[in-house]
Order: C-alpha cells, then sequence, then structure tokens
C-alpha cells in the first residue's frame, strides 16, 4: 500500500492505531502471529543429515573409507576372511563424524545466540507508554520513536519530524543523509530515495528526532523486497582460525610424507601391503589435527557466551584475540568512568551564584527545561526523568523549583527545533510566546544551550536583574573564567542564552545569533566506584588507559586526576590545540598525554590512529552516530550498551551492557583467558599427535614390528582429541593473567617457545610409549607376536596424553593449583581411562581391537610409565619457578 502518498492520519487509520497511544499489547501479539517476526528470512541452515554427511568429506577420511572398503572386499574373497577390522574402522568413523556434528551444531548455537544478544532494539509507544523491544517484535501499526543514531528496522511513515535525515545507503546506494519531512504528500509511483516522508528498514538516522507510524516488516519492507540486498552474515572466519587452518594444512603434508614413508618402510620388511596402507591411513588421520578448527571455535563462541554473562557482548569473534593484546584503552569520561547520574549542584548568573529557586537561578533553568527533549513524571512521590542524562538533570531540577517540563511546553510550544551537534556543541528551540508574562518582549523565543566557549562568543547580551546588559570581550572573559572555575570543580557546565523576536528566524544563522546570556549550570557527574581499581588494573596489566572527552579541560583533568588516569608526567590537550599539530607530529608526541579534551569525534579518529602508528592495539569507547569511524578505526570498538546509538553498536566489536569502564577491563582478562586456552588446547593436541607419529615411525626405521594397529591408532585419536581437548578450553582464567604484559599482536599463536614445548613433549610421549613396546617385546612376548607390547603401547600412549593434559592446565605445579579446578577435564580423565580399560580387559573387546588382557604387573608399569609425563613437567616447573625467584631477586 502506498502510505508515501497518503498523510499520516489517513496511514493511521488505515492501520488501526492510535498515534498518541500506539497498539495495545495485545493487539500486538495479535499481529506478530499474523504478520510473522519482524525478519529476513535467513538462509536455510545444513540439518543434520547433511552435517554428518559434510564430516566425511575430508581427503584422509575419504581415503581411510576406501581402505575399510578394500579391507571389506578382501575379506569377502578369503574364506577366512576378517571383517572385524574394517567394521571398526567405519564405527570409530562414524563416532568420529557424530563428535564433529555435536561439535558444529555447538559452535553455531553459541554463534546463534551472540547474534540474538547484540539484535537491534526500537521505542515503542505502546499502551500509551514509550517501551524499548526487540526489533524482531515490531508490527505493522507501531508507533515508534526515532533518534539520532537509531538504525531503522522496519519501514515506517513519518508523524513528525524535528530536522530528521537518515542514512538510507543500503536501500538507494546514496551515501549523502536524505532529509525527511512528515507533512510532505509524495505523488503515486515516488522511488524509495524520493520518499520523504517515509523512513526504511536498514536506514540510519544520522540527525534529529521524530515518531513514526509502522508500516510494513520483514519480508515486506523495502529491503526485504529487493532480492539479496541484504543477505544472512555468515560466521566470520578469525584471523587464528585461519592461521590454525594454515597450520594444519602444513603438518598434514608432513603426516603424509612420513605415513608414505613408514608405508614403504613397511613393505620393505614384507608387511602385507593392505595392512600397511591401512596402518599408515589409520596414522595420517590420527595425526592430522582435523578437528582443530572447530574445537577453537567451541572455545571462543563458550568463552565469548561466558563474556555476554560479564556484561560484555562480542559481536566479532576476531575481537576476543585482539582483546588478549590490547595495550591502550581509550574510554569516554561520562558515563563509562563516571556514573552517568547527572545533578545540578550550582547556577552561575551574570549577577554571581544563584540557588536553584531564586528569581535569576529558576529562569535560566527554565529556559534550559523548555530547550530539552527530556520528559518527567511523578511516580510514587517522586520526580523522574526520562532521556539524555545531562537534559534529565536540568529537567529534574527545574522541577524541584517549580517548572514541571509538560506544563511549561505547554505554555510556550515548541515551533522548531535545531537539534544538537557533536561538531556544534549546542542545541537551539524556538517557541511560541503567549502574552501576559512578565518576561516576553515579542512573539516568538529562541532558547540556546551548549557548550561555554561555543555559546559566549554568540552572545550580545547579558541578563542582569530584570535588564539586558551589553556583552562585550572583556566581560566574555571574565565569565569564561568563573566557568574554568566551576569545571576545576569536576562539574560539567551548560551556558544558556535565549533571545525574543517579533517573527521567527529565517534560518539557523539568524536564530543562534545576538543571543542574550542566561547563565551557566554546573552538574556533577561521580566516577563510578569501580573505575579506579580498574585503572589501576589497566597499570599492572601493562595496558594505558586514555581518557577522550568533549568536557572542558579542567573538568577532564580533576576527574583524570581522582582515578588515577592523570599523573604528574602526564599531560592534558584539548582538541583545538590538536588542530595546530600536524598528524606526523601527533605521532610522535601522542604518549605524552593521557587527557584529551574538548574534542570532536575526527579527533578521536586522528587519536586512534596516532596511537596505532606507534604500534598500540586500541580498544576505544563511543556512544554516538558521529563516534562510528574512531569505534572503526580501532582495533576494538566498544559501543555502550544503554547510552550507545544504534549506529555505533553496529560499528563496534563489542557492547557494554553497563557502559562501565570496568567492564572492558573485565573483558580484556576474559580475552587473555580464553587466548590461553586455545594455545593450551592447541598445544595438547599438537603435542599428542607428535607422539603418535614418532612411536609409529621409531619402530619402523628400527626395522620392528608395527607398535600400533589401524584401530589402535584410531581408537587413540578418538579418545584424546575430543574431550580432554574441550575441557581444556574451558579452562578458569589465570589468577595472575592481568599482572603478565599484553600478548605481542605482532608474534603468532606459537611465539614464546611454544613450537619447542610442543615437539619435546611430543617425544617423550612417543619415547614413553616406544619404551612401552619395548619392555612388552622383551619380557612378555619373546619372539612371537607382539601382541602384549601392543597392548601395553596401546594403553600407555592413550593414558599418557589424558596426563599430559594436566600438565598444560597451568605453568605452576598441579599441586599449588586446585587439581579439582576444572572437573570436565576430571571427567574427560576418568572416562578415557575407564574406555581404555574397556576396549583391554573385556573379552568383546579385545578381540576387536587385537588386544590382550593385562596383568596386575604390566598394568603397573603401563600407569608408571603414564605418569611419567606428569613426573618431568613437575621436574620442569619447579626448575622453572626457581629461575624465576632467582631474577626476581636479581632485578630487586
Amino acid at each position: 500500500m502506498n502510505f508515501y502518498s497518503k498523510t499520516a492520519t489517513q496511514t493511521a487509520l488505515e492501520l488501526h492505531t492510535d498515534p498518541l497511544r500506539g497498539l495495545s499489547e495485545n493487539e500486538a501479539r495479535r499481529r506478530l502471529q499474523k504478520y510473522g517476526a519482524n525478519k529476513l528470512l535467513e538462509k536455510k541452515k545444513k540439518g543434520i543429515i547433511s552435517k554428518f554427511i559434510g564430516q566425511f568429506s575430508d581427503f584422509m577420511v575419504l581415503i581411510l573409507l576406501i581402505t575399510a572398503g578394500i579391507s571389506f572386499f578382501t575379506a569377502i574373497m578369503d574364506d577366512d576372511g576378517d571383517f572385524i577390522d574394517p567394521i571398526m574402522i567405519l564405527l570409530i568413523v562414524i563416532i568420529n563424524a557424530i563428535i564433529g556434528v555435536i561439535q558444529e551444531s555447538r559452535a553455531e548455537k553459541a554463534i546463534d545466540a551472540l547474534k540474538k544478544l547484540s539484535a537491534p532494539h526500537a521505542n515503542v509507544l505502546r499502551d500509551g507508554r514509550v517501551r524499548r523491544v526487540l526489533s524482531e517484535d515490531l508490527v505493522p501499526g507501531d508507533i515508534i520513536k526515532i533518534e539520532a543514531g537509531d538504525m531503522l528496522c522496519a519501514d515506517a511513515r513519518l508523524i513528525e519530524a524535528f530536522s530528521l535525515k537518515a542514512e538510507e545507503s543500503a536501500l538507494t546506494g546514496e551515501t549523502l543523509a536524505a532529509d525527511k519531512n512528515a507533512d510532505c504528500i509524495c505523488p503515486d509511483n515516488t522511488p524509495p530515495g524520493d520518499r520523504h516522508n517515509m523512513l526504511f528498514s536498514s536506514s540510519f538516522i544520522t540527525l534529529g528526532h521524530g515518531t513514526a507510524i509502522v508500516t510494513a516488516t520483514g519480508m515486506n519492507t523495502q529491503v526485504g523486497k529487493i532480492a539479496g540486498m541484504i543477505g544472512e552474515e555468515e560466521a566470520p572466519k578469525t584471523p587464528l582460525q585461519k592461521s590454525l587452518a594454515k597450520t594444519g594444512k602444513i603438518l598434514g603434508l608432513a603426516a603424509v610424507l612420513i605415513c608414505i614413508f613408514i608405508f614403504i618402510l613397511g613393505l620393505m620388511q614384507h608387511i602385507p601391503a593392505l595392512d600397511m596402507f591401512m596402518i599408515s591411513i589409520s596414522l595420517a588421520v590420527a595425526a592430522i589435527p582435523e578437528g582443530l578448527p572447530a574445537v577453537v571455535t567451541i572455545v571462543l563462541a563458550l568463552g565469548v557466551r561466558k563474556m555476554a554473562v560479564h556484561r560484555a557482548i562480542v559481536r566479532h569473534l576476531p575481537a576476543v584475540e585482539t582483546l588478549g593484546s590490547a595495550n591502550v584503552i581509550c574510554s569516554d569520561k561520562t558515563g563509562t568512568l563516571t556514573q552517568n547520574r547527572m545533578t545540578v549542584k550550582s547556577i552561575i548568573t551574570p549577577g554571581g551564584k544563584a540557588c536553584l529557586t531564586s528569581p535569576e537561578g529558576a529562569f535560566a533553568l527554565s529556559l534550559a527545561c523548555l530547550c530539552c527533549n527530556s520528559t518527567v513524571s511523578l511516580e510514587g512521590g517522586e520526580y523522574k526523568a526520562n532521556g539524555e542524562p545531562t537534559e534529565n538533570a536540568i529537567v529534574l531540577a527545574a522541577a524541584k523549583s517549580g517548572y514541571i517540563k509538560s506544563k511549561i511546553d505547554s505554555d510556550f510550544p515548541r515551533l522548531r527545533e535545531i537539534p544538537f551537534d557533536s561538531s556544534r556543541k549546542r542545541m537551539t528551540t524556538i517557541h511560541r510566546l503567549k502574552t501576559g508574562g512578565t518576561e516576553l518582549s515579542g512573539s516568538c523565543r529562541v532558547i540556546t544551550k551548549g557548550a561555554a566557549d561555543i555559546l559566549l562568543p554568540l552572545c550580545t547580551g547579558e541578563k542582569l536583574s530584570g535588564r539586558t546588559g551589553i556583552l562585550d570581550e572583556n566581560r566574555r572573559m571574565e565569565l569564561s573564567a568563573a566557568c574554568e572555575k566551576m569545571a576545576e570543580q569536576a562539574m560539567r557546565v551548560i551556558a544558556v542564552a535565549y533571545k525574543d523576536c517579533d517573527s521567527a528566524p529565517k534560518n539557523d544563522a539568524e536564530a543562534e545569533s545576538g543571543l542574550v546570556f542566561v547563565g551557566f549550570i554546573g552538574m556533577a557527574d561521580p566516577p563510578r566506584e569501580e573505575a579506579k581499581p580498574a585503572v589501576l588494573r589497566c597499570r599492572r596489566a601493562g595496558i594505558r588507559t586514555v581518557m577522550i572527552t568533549g568536557d572542558h579541560a579542567a573538568t577532564a583533568r580533576a576527574i583524570a586526576a581522582e582515578l588515577g588516569i592523570l599523573t604528574d608526567r602526564d599531560g592534558v590537550i584539548t582538541g583545538a590545540e590538536l588542530d595546530k599539530i600536524s598528524p606526523q607530529e601527533l605521532e610522535k608526541r601522542i604518549f605524552k598525554y593521557t587527557v584529551f579534551a574538548r574534542v570532536s569525534p575526527e579527533h578521536k579518529v586522528r587519536i586512534v590512529k596516532a596511537l596505532r602508528a606507534r604500534g598500540c592495539v586500541v580498544a576505544m569507547t563511543g556512544d554516538g552516530v558521529n563516534d562510528a569511524p574512531a569505534l572503526k578505526a580501532a582495533d576494538i570498538g566498544c559501543a555502550m550498551g544503554i547510552a550507545g546509538t544504534d549506529v555505533a553498536k553496529n560499528a563496534a566489536d563489542m557492547i557494554l551492557t553497563d557502559d562501565n569502564f570496568a567492564t572492558i577491563v573485565d573483558a580484556v582478562e576474559q580475552g587473555r583467558g580464553i587466548f590461553e586456552n586455545i594455545k593450551k588446547t592447541i598445544h595438547f593436541l599438537l603435542s599428542s599427535n607428535i607422539g603418535e607419529i614418532l612411536t609409529v615411525l621409531t619402530s619402523f626405521l628400527l626395522n620392528l614390528p608395527s607398535p600400533l594397529l589401524a584401530i589402535q591408532l584410531l581408537w587413540v585419536n578418538l579418545v584424546t582429541d575430543s574431550l580432554p581437548a574441550l575441557a581444556l578450553g574451558t579452562e578458569r582464567t589465570p589468577d595472575d593473567i592481568m599482572n603478565r604484559p599484553p600478548n605481542d599482536a605482532k608474534k603468532g599463536m606459537f611465539s614464546n617457545g611454544l613450537w619447542g614445548n610442543i615437539v619435546i613433549e611430543g617425544c617423550f610421549i612417543g619415547s614413553i610409549a616406544f619404551l612401552a613396546f619395548t619392555i612388552g617385546r622383551v619380557f612378555f612376548d619373546g619372539t612371537g607376536e607382539p601382541v602384549t607390547a601392543r597392548t601395553m603401547t596401546f594403553a600407555v600412549l592413550s593414558i599418557s596424553q589424558l596426563v599430559h593434559a594436566f600438565n598444560i592446565r597451568s605453568e605452576k605445579s598441579i599441586f599449588s593449583s586446585s587439581l579439582f579446578g576444572n572437573m570436565k577435564l576430571i571427567g574427560s580423565f576418568i572416562l578415557g581411562v575407564l574406555m581404555q580399560t574397556a576396549v583391554i580387559s573385556l573379552p568383546f573387546c579385545s578381540s576387536i581391537f587385537k588386544t590382550t588382557p593385562l596383568s596386575p604387573m604390566q598394568w603397573l608399569i603401563v600407569a608408571i610409565l603414564s605418569a611419567i609425563p606428569l613426573l618431568i613437567s613437575e621436574i620442569e616447573k619447579a626448575f622453572a619457578k626457581n629461575r624465576s625467584k632467582k631474577t626476581k631477586k636479581i632485578a630487586s
């Protein structure tokens, strides 16, 4: 239906909605059932069967299946053929595929949950009250309130618009924001880009505010009708996953070459070709960490869900890796480092300090209140404000002085508004005057409130005890000094001015000139209690805290000093001073400053780029439309979940649901912990796989029988590569992780000797398994078939890897850390040992896996050998601890 060719009243009638009260909740639920959820059709996800079949697409698994098929065919041709091997190989491959499906599904669900956490919301009028609901719950006929920074999630017909502009590039391709007008009516067949009375899904409000009626949702929107305009977002591959995939390919190639070499050695030792082929392929499957990217995805996703519980919603998985490397946090002041509970503390008029209820103070408050969009209501005998925190403080103070916002709005109806803009740093409203008032001298009144340094130059007069005096340059300097004193007391200062006119000004420039200065309103916003300890934690963790604010330099300096951000060695610089510095000069001097005051969004981008140019990994906070470039420029963009606009959230990598600086620090800690857990998982899997390869390779190099059969190699892979690896990924974040320096972003995952540790530990595991094979052959098998030796090797290789997982938990001794701190790892160890014992000891299983029950003495040898990795690791950790103590002693 062409609502753009109808008036707002006609649109409301056709959609059976009330512009003043909106829909009732019951009617909204009924319409939601009728029209469906407000979302585009998603790309059809793979079903369980498709996922299961997809597990067999790996080249090595396909080769294994072909080999099992050949073995099965050979068994059919042979009268005494053994079908157990191919059947069990198929069974293990199927179990591996089931585990793969479970892992893939868990990762998918975790990522879906994260998408839902960061889903956009809308402010909807229902039952006469504005409520914040999920965008997917919007229905045609809903009345929505929109303001700068909102992302539109439905098509809507404007009811009223105040200096409204919308960026519609996703729909029209036009990057310039389009002006919107609620009163215009467009002819039929007007293209979407020219429908100035309509708002469209996927567009952003860049300026102003207004009210609109939802006309279409989901696939019925303009975007929904354009096939492929917006596709379903795929879960991004993180740099770490790409790096691991590359590493996996290199290891895979190396494993295949080794397996070909082993295959040739086996043929030279006259081992049947089919048996040797099965062993080689099974070893390749066991050695290649094909499940590593999936395990890492799960660890990342589970870690990110844990971060969401701690009020940090990560929108892009790569941000988790970057968090561990962050060494600079650029934070806004208001609401992030402070409580965002503005309270009017002081009013300075041209005549001096005034109380809130004095004629001069009350007049300044009443004007400022008219120039606000916040609303005030009486709830439980107490006034409550709804809106932007600074405006909330003004309307509440005005209410306490007897000026109720709704009452004075009706006395002085608003004709027009010039919205606040971060570059203008002021807001202006134009009101119609009613006759009979003592303060009236015309038919229109212009009221402007904003930053003192911006507003004072626009004033030519000042209000002095009922008369207007001339405001010259000397007087402006005196007033600026008074403002500076208020700022030094950590107050945010808002200047208020007005003028009365015979007619409404023709343009913005005319409206905001020749103003009469009324006074300064000083507001205090106390620091958050948790902010100062969080800044100290950052300092200990090697993270530099930088305050970036639009507030006065003196205000910023006072708060920064109180929080411990500003020390005697640190400097404060303003946006005006930044403008005089070239980008190259800023790069050189960037570390001299920890407080940037009176800055614009453009300055924020310059600061971030300068820090990054000096090699810093930067986290940046922001909440407004114009903060989006800085959030994108930073390594980690952190949007405010409460005060933040949809534009800022869409540009950010992480959303803070409580707008709290301490939450960023907690997120960095969690990010470091997740990164550590991924390293532990990789460490465990690769060292275990190297141990398996070396066990078999050593035997063939020494011209000995194969220490493991194909089915045994696959079983070891099944027992050790799934549950223990995932359990390590859930390890608790170390207590001292924020006492360590940030991860070096220039170094890879395998830096700081990780590769060396992996190879050495793999050699230990392989050596222990080969020692078990040697003991079994020499002392228990004699010259016959090495069944006992293989069984002992089979047990040691599997159990020693399960034990090795405990070594990797921490750099500290397992006896000094909580042994039962990770019950998932304990559970995976117990289950793995039970499964391994069962395939050796149970007659049915031992016949399948070609094992023999072990005697108590043989089990004792297996236990001792399996515990050797733990013993060696504890000795190494003890030496490392002593070296660390000596280093600290020398340093002190």
